[in-house]
């Protein structure tokens, strides 16, 4: 009976996500869901304690980017980013969907996934209209790297942040084991994406010319430069990246003047709420038989089959219970083993590019579409993603194999 009430307690959370009804925030599940798991003694208010104090400082990191994000709006970085994409592409759509490959990459390694759905996909859709190209295949790129390009570094993803302090790896460290798996996901992504939109490639459309956007804003690309290093040299020194992204926010913010209620609501609190409650309803889960399943089922030998069985499994995972979820669930499991850990960092970042509801940001992209009167059709993410995931995730284990035996 406690695992029976705990599963529909969070399967009543994840619903509650997709749909948003009313536009509600998901806290709004899953706050009392936290709360009543707590009250019936699902989960002990100890065990609650220590889930809270093991993801603040990551939810902690989550709000400082989102904050770093759109102060590096504010001062043009991404409209300088859509005016590169435009000249690269130069009025050509292969040339301008491989120009936003690119930029959603770096986008979504450097700056986080969230980055590149909320602030990269407007842009992305405009430089399309602006060279007369199809807005479809430059838009399902940005939702798609948004996920799959994540693997590069530890601040890329969530995912990435609750796994990197499990994981014992200095951020050099992993950076350079993903480096390889991260390439090949993305090789993969854009030979799929060339043969599937090949008509939408060749189509033209009448160019929507729109005014220049100024000179590269170089102040913020300095920051955002230094803000990267940093998270690289204070790791060693046992200093949160949360605090590298705080600085960084804050050298943004001082020259625009921005009011401290404008950043303190693009910490998004209701987000990070959600995301603390939704930690302690996947651990009631967990510690009433999901582990024990997960255990039984998830291979205990880092081989290539071992990793590949577990980026499957965390890919199958995703796609059920969403990729932050699974992420909770599979971290006891494989956090013993660096390589399993990031065999299973490549199934929950690549995997959710199967379904909407493999992460919260495809769901976000999906609504951001819907504002834009470019709304995806369920069939064709569904078909792109069949198409995509299976050679991404056996790319990247085979890439990821590669670097082990490389480096050890």
């Amino acid at each position: 009976m406690p695992l029976i009430i705990s599963a529909v307690l969070l399967v009543v959370v994840l619903a509650f996500a997709v749909v948003r009804p009313r536009g509600l925030p998901e806290a709004v599940a899953a706050v009392p869901a936290a709360a009543l798991v707590i009250a019936l003694g699902l989960v002990s208010w100890d065990d609650a304690w220590a889930e809270f104090r093991e993801l603040g400082p990551t939810v902690g990191f989550l709000a400082a980017v989102l904050v770093l994000a759109h102060l590096a709006a504010e001062h043009g970085v991404f409209r300088y980013a859509g005016t590169i994409a435009a000249r690269k592409g130069g009025g050509n759509p292969p040339r301008l969907l491989a120009a936003v490959f690119v930029v959603a990459a770096l986008t979504t390694a450097f700056l986080s996934l969230d980055a590149t759905v909320v602030l990269l996909t407007p842009v992305v859709l405009a430089t399309a209209a602006r060279v007369g190209a199809r807005a479809r295949p430059p838009a399902f790129a940005a939702a798609h790297l948004a996920n799959s390009a994540s693997l590069l570094l530890p601040v890329s993803n969530l995912t990435n942040l609750l796994a990197f302090a499990a994981s014992g790896l200095t951020f050099l460290g992993f950076t350079g084991l993903m480096t390889l798996p991260w390439l090949a996901v993305i090789a993969v992504e854009y030979l799929v994406f060339r043969l599937y939109f090949a008509g939408d490639l060749r189509a033209r459309e009448e160019p929507r010319p729109q005014p220049g956007n100024g000179p590269a804003p170089r102040y913020a690309l300095i920051v955002l430069a230094l803000t990267l290093a940093g998270f690289a040299v204070v790791q060693p020194l046992g200093v949160h990246p949360a605090w590298v992204a705080v600085a960084g926010a804050i050298l943004l913010a001082v020259p625009r003047r921005v009011p401290v209620g404008t950043l303190i609501r693009e910490t998004n609190p209701a987000f990070c709420a959600f995301v603390l409650a939704l930690g302690v309803v996947v651990l009631a889960v967990q510690q009433h038989g999901l582990e024990d399943l997960i255990h039984a089922i998830t291979p205990d030998h880092a081989d290539l089959l071992g990793l590949l069985a577990v980026a499957f499994l965390a890919a199958g995972l995703a796609n059920l219970l969403n990729n932050l979820p699974a992420t909770l669930v599979l971290l006891p499991v494989v956090e013993s083993s660096p390589a399993l850990l990031l065999a299973m960092l490549i199934g929950v970042n690549v995997g959710p590019n199967l379904t909407y509801v493999g992460s919260l940001a495809t769901l976000l992209w999906r609504q951001i579409l819907h504002t834009h009167d470019a709304a995806p059709d369920a069939r064709d993410f569904l078909r792109l993603g069949l198409l995509t995931v299976p050679p991404a995730l056996i790319a990247g284990v085979l890439a990821l194999w590669l670097s082990l035996k490389v480096g050890g």
